[in-house]
Parts: C-alpha cells; sequence; structure tokens
C-alpha cells in the first residue's frame, strides 16, 4: 500500500511530497527535495495503514 505526504522541505521551505510504502512500519532513508536537491533524512512511521508520525531532516554537512 502506498501513501503520499506532503510536507515542507527543511532547506528551502517549499512544499514537497513523496510516496511511501505504508506496510513497512517504521522506515529511515534519505531522499533529495524535488524543488533545490538537498538530501533529506525521512523517518515514517506507520500502522495498519496509517501515517502515525512523520519526521523530515537536513542532513547536515
Amino acid at each position: 500500500m502506498e501513501l503520499e505526504h506532503f510536507f515542507q522541505c527543511p532547506y528551502c521551505w517549499e512544499d514537497i511530497s513523496m510516496i511511501f510504502d505504508a506496510s513497512v512500519h517504521h522506515q529511515t532513508y534519505i531522499e533529495d527535495c524535488e524543488v533545490c536537491c538537498n538530501p533529506i533524512e525521512v523517518s515514517p512511521t506507520f500502522e495498519q495503514g496509517e501515517l502515525i508520525a512523520f519526521d523530515a531532516q537536513s542532513i547536515e554537512q
């Protein structure tokens, strides 16, 4: 089950979206912003296909 989630980029503050696999309870990975191309560490948590927690942080360089 895929779920699209909208949030603000921690670098450019633009609204962006990412599609997550809601069948995986907790995920952490790095994906580039579709606007400014900076790396974002995203950590969504799902329970029974529902997003219950989400964090998006800039990567310290």
